[in-house]
């Protein structure tokens, strides 16, 4: 009997790579395999409706074309059911996948639908909001906030407005319970990580990992201005962890109390939040994703190409401010 598979299209994601998806499909997936189907989203968030339906239908898999708020919608509407996550990525950063190893290349990336391997993976639950991938307050919740209603993606544009936002933002106090013990710090920003980046590579929790039952928090202070382009390099280098500017610790359960910032970062995508309270707990083992075998593992960027990044992001990206 084929399995049955429903693929989830956002057709405004990213930067327009799910537009190529349905002939790709045709030609690549295995038919002798799969008994598929194909849907596009109408709305926001309309992917968890519709993969909750998903799921009360038996479809045995649902595959999201998307970016990673795309995905982390997919995944609300399926954790704790039978039904895999595919992830086929066609947005800007495409974190949880370069995560997965699951290849940017949507031939390869459908490659990895026929194989069929699987993973059972963590969720995060932020105040009965599920996540896959990464949370963050201060700094980064801006700059997702700013983001998410550009009308421009990509790096070059994530990396504006860092640049332009940098040097007036303050660090801010949070008060932290962190597994029952009580912490104060000021930061520039923290994330709570499930996955180990934020997408393009740009990796902050190096050892974070989806099955270990744990959250990753990464509390980075503001660096002088003269030293940010040496963070940059040690988050692409993997080597994040390092930094005098950057603190991680592990917990199965966070606190903010007295928050009083307003924004949050979901997945990459910036929403405001009006509570005064954040409460993050892991949920083990809750969502079965299909992911690469090791032959087919999406690599990590190179030396060569985290250099010539780099090189961009001190030299050129200044120069487009101008």
């Amino acid at each position: 009997m084929k399995e049955k598979v429903l693929f989830i299209i956002n057709p405004v994601s990213g930067i327009g790579r799910q537009k190529i998806v349905e002939p790709a499909l045709e030609e690549n997936l295995n038919k002798e395999k799969f008994d598929y189907s194909i849907t596009y989203t109408e709305y926001a968030h309309h992917a968890t409706e519709i993969c909750r339906n998903a799921a009360q239908k038996s479809i045995n898999t649902v595959v999201a074309i998307g970016g990673d708020g795309s995905i982390n919608d997919c995944v609300r509407g399926l954790i704790n059911t039978d039904t895999k996550l595919g992830i086929i990525p066609a947005g800007s950063g495409n974190g949880l996948a370069r995560c997965l190893h699951i290849p940017l290349d949507i031939k390869k990336a459908i490659e990895v639908i026929n194989n069929y391997n699987f993973l059972n993976i963590d969720t995060v639950n932020l105040n009965n909001m599920p996540y896959a991938s990464v949370a963050g307050v201060g700094f980064d919740a801006l700059i997702a906030k700013e983001f998410t209603g550009n009308k421009t993606r990509g790096f070059q544009t994530y990396l504006r407005l860092v640049l332009k936002d940098f040097l007036n933002y303050k660090q801010k106090k949070y008060h932290l319970i962190v597994d029952g013990k009580k912490m104060e710090k000021e930061a520039l920003f923290i994330s709570f990580m499930n996955s180990n980046q934020f997408g393009y590579n740009a990796v902050i929790a190096p050892k974070a990992s989806l099955n270990d039952g744990l959250l990753d928090v990464v509390v980075v202070k503001k660096p002088p201005i003269i030293l940010a382009p040496l963070v940059v390099q040690m988050m692409f280098f993997h080597q994040m962890d390092k930094s005098p500017y950057v603190e991680t610790f592990r917990a199965k359960q966070v606190e903010i109390k007295d928050f009083t910032d307003g924004l949050l970062n979901l997945d990459g995508e910036g929403i405001s939040y009006e509570g005064d309270s954040l409460k993050f707990s892991v949920n083990p083992s809750n969502l079965n994703v299909i992911v690469p075998d090791e032959k087919n593992k999406q690599p990590f960027l190179s030396e060569k190409k985290i250099l010539d990044l780099i090189k961009n992001i001190i030299y050129e990206s200044p120069k487009k401010e101008q």
